[in-house]
């Protein structure tokens, strides 16, 4: 099984870019952030004739998840967590016994803020939510945008960066509390020595510098860590014509 998570950051403006990988690469399941478009007008249509299904939840312009998948799979939306307000930013899916959840993570502004404090809040009712999906099913694959960097080699200047939004304490500490409730970051587990990152920024030429920051991330539930076999981050899309801010992160399983 070959999966994919990717913050598109519109999936208008970058629908032919991610039609393309799709038809190229074949994956089981793509998880998408930042589709910035009303349910209504959801580009379905142009999956459909890929041979794709597509559940989404989505708002005008902004937030907005979805998770394509194989027309022949079988998949069972799951029930959200109860988050503090009704921002499209979560959804995820039981296939083939394993649940995929799909998050697009809030970005925080900047340390200290209520967003800040919002970010830190919502990351928890997530915790809380997985810790209560682990006793009915132990499978899980937790993926998508989580705009947070989990350690100093996650970034391109550490001192640059150093108790900055995205890469600050608070946010480094409730990453570890996924570990501590049995999620494995597998790009780190796999690469324990690659500096390599999943975004940068549009301005400063951050992209051709490699000023970058590992932010985009794929975890396990430890039972299903060991059926990863590869991992990696797909930086060719960010070299495109009016790319995403993002790469696309992909792992291959065996199910």
């Amino acid at each position: 099984m070959k999966i994919a998570t990717w913050n598109v950051n519109s999936i208008r403006v970058r629908l032919t870019h991610l039609l393309d990988w799709i038809e190229h690469e074949g994956p089981d399941l793509v998880s998408v952030q930042e589709t910035k478009v009303a349910d209504e007008s959801f580009p379905k249509l142009n999956f459909t004739e890929l041979g794709y299904s597509a559940l989404y939840s989505g708002q005008k312009s902004y937030n907005g998840v979805a998770i394509f998948f194989k027309n022949d799979i079988v998949v069972e939306e799951l029930e959200p967590p109860i988050f503090p307000d009704n921002q499209k930013r979560f959804i995820a899916v039981n296939m083939s016994g394993v649940d995929f959840v799909n998050v697009y993570v809030p970005n925080g502004s900047s340390v200290g803020s209520t967003k800040y404090q919002y970010k830190l809040d919502w990351l928890q009712v997530l915790i809380d939510w997985l810790k209560q999906r682990l006793k009915k099913n132990n499978k899980i694959v937790l993926m998508g945008d989580f705009n947070i960097a989990p350690a100093d080699i996650d970034v391109h200047d550490v001192e640059r960066w150093k108790d900055k939004i995205l890469c600050s304490e608070g946010e480094r500490n409730i990453f570890e509390q996924f570990k501590k409730i049995g999620f494995c970051d597998v790009y780190r587990y796999l690469h324990p020595c690659d500096r390599n990152f999943t975004w940068w920024d549009y301005r400063l030429n951050g992209f051709a510098r490699n000023w970058g920051l590992r932010i985009d991330h794929i975890l396990t539930s430890s039972v299903m860590t060991p059926v990863v076999t590869k991992i990696g981050i797909n930086k060719s899309l960010r070299e495109l014509d009016r790319p995403s801010d993002h790469a696309l992160v992909w792992a291959d399983l065996i199910t």
